[in-house]
This record gives structure tokens, C-alpha cells and sequence, in this order.
């Protein structure tokens, strides 16, 4: 059997292997506050890192604190936030989910998460307006430790590329199928989907992806079924 004709799991966790090797191993370690991952992560949506660290900082500095988030002018926030893509979308989500955790919670904190059972943490935080499954676990995982699995668009990506998992599988239900084949620990989900993402902004990128360089080429489905055969080149 060729290597890219490895069954997922044996590849997926082939995949982790190779990528922790190319990659230096990260420390699973908080970054920022609860709120602001929450919110950061709902305005990152089809955002760069930047632009949308430039939306986050404006907005707060605009209207000082999360009541003043909540309470502002609809088209001043969307304004505040303009350096993120549909920001007159996401600044109606943000003041909902705001509203939201202060009717809830009586305050604008979401510590609570920490002593929920994954499921039930899920299903608070996916009513949330604006708020799906990658916005979720990346919350779970970066800030409450929790062993779930994030799917970006890179993860997402090189996943179907190299073969972990199907051409048809969408990216809520990969959350599921990467998650089951991977240690159930949290440092080691953590490490996982750095590296793709990282790997998919280095290497595997969506267009020319620079495929003679990439470690997992000799597991790849796309290297081994196209580029290798140069069928991407037919004309």
C-alpha cells in the first residue's frame, strides 16, 4: 500500500506527526480574556489577523466597554468595525450576543463555559448569533482547554487535499470526523490546528500550493492523484 492510500485515521494522526516536526510545538496558553476571544473570533470571520485586531481596538476604544458595544448607534459600530469583511452583518451579531450574556448572566462574562460539559458548552454558545461551530470550539479550546476541534478554512483545506477526509464531508461535520481520530487531549488538538493553519498559509495555500516543499506530500491525495501526474497543468 502506498502511504497516500493510508486509512484517515492512520493518515490524520501521520499528518500531526509530520506537521510537529515541521512546526515547533506550541504550549496550550490562554492569549487574551474570554470576552475578547469571543468576540475577536465572530469578527475574524473572513478577516485577516490585522484587520481584524484593528476593528477590535476601535470599537472598544469608539465605546469604552461591552455595555457601550451593546448600546451603540448600529451604523457607528459597523463603521468601527469596517476593517472586517460584512461588518454591517457582524455588528448587529455582536450587540445580540452581548444582550444575550448580560440578560443571562447579568454581566458581560462568560467564565461560566469552564465548568459546562463540552456538549452543553457547544449548545450555549451555537444560539448565539453569528456564532457557529469553528467560533465555538475555537473559544472551548484556546481559552477553556477544551478537547475539541476547530476547522478553519486551512484546516478544512488540507484536510480534503490530503485524503483525512472526504471531497464531500463539510466543514461542520470535519469538526466531528478530525476530532475522533486524534488524541482526545486538548494540547495535542491545539498543536493540530496551528500547524494546518499555519501550514496552510506557508505551504498548502489555496492557490499554487507550493507542494514540493510540503512535508505531507507523500500522503497527499491532491500531490499523488494531480500534481504529481501534472493533470492541474492540463490544458
Amino acid at each position: 500500500m502506498d502511504a497516500h492510500e493510508l486509512p484517515p485515521q492512520e493518515k490524520t494522526l501521520l499528518t500531526h506527526e509530520l506537521l510537529n516536526k515541521a512546526y515547533k510545538r506550541l504550549k496550550l496558553e490562554k492569549r487574551r480574556d474570554h470576552m475578547h476571544e469571543l468576540i475577536s473570533t465572530m469578527l475574524s470571520h473572513r478577516t485577516n489577523h490585522k484587520d481584524e485586531e484593528k476593528a477590535f481596538y476601535t470599537m472598544l476604544e469608539r465605546f469604552g466597554d461591552w455595555e457601550g458595544v451593546m448600546n451603540a448607534d448600529f451604523e457607528e459600530l459597523a463603521d468601527a468595525i469596517q476593517t472586517t469583511r460584512y461588518p454591517g452583518q457582524k455588528a448587529p451579531q455582536i450587540q445580540e450576543t452581548l444582550r444575550i450574556i448580560k440578560e443571562e448572566r447579568g454581566e458581560f462574562n462568560i467564565d461560566f463555559l469552564e465548568d459546562m460539559p463540552v456538549e452543553e458548552a457547544m449548545a450555549w454558545l451555537t444560539k448565539l448569533p453569528g456564532v457557529g461551530p469553528k467560533t465555538a470550539t475555537l473559544l472551548l479550546l484556546f481559552n477553556f482547554y477544551k478537547p475539541v476541534m476547530p476547522v478553519d478554512t486551512h484546516v478544512f483545506r488540507i484536510s480534503q487535499r490530503v485524503g483525512l477526509i472526504g471531497a464531500k464531508v463539510t466543514a461542520n461535520k470535519a469538526h466531528d470526523l478530525l476530532l475522533h481520530m486524534l488524541p482526545d487531549e486538548p494540547v495535542e488538538l491545539f498543536n493540530f490546528h496551528v500547524h494546518m493553519l499555519r501550514h496552510g498559509q506557508r505551504v498548502c495555500t489555496f492557490f499554487a500550493p507550493k507542494c514540493e516543499e510540503c512535508v505531507l506530500h507523500n500522503i497527499c491525495n491532491y500531490y499523488q492523484d494531480v500534481r504529481f501526474k501534472g493533470i492541474d497543468k492540463a490544458a
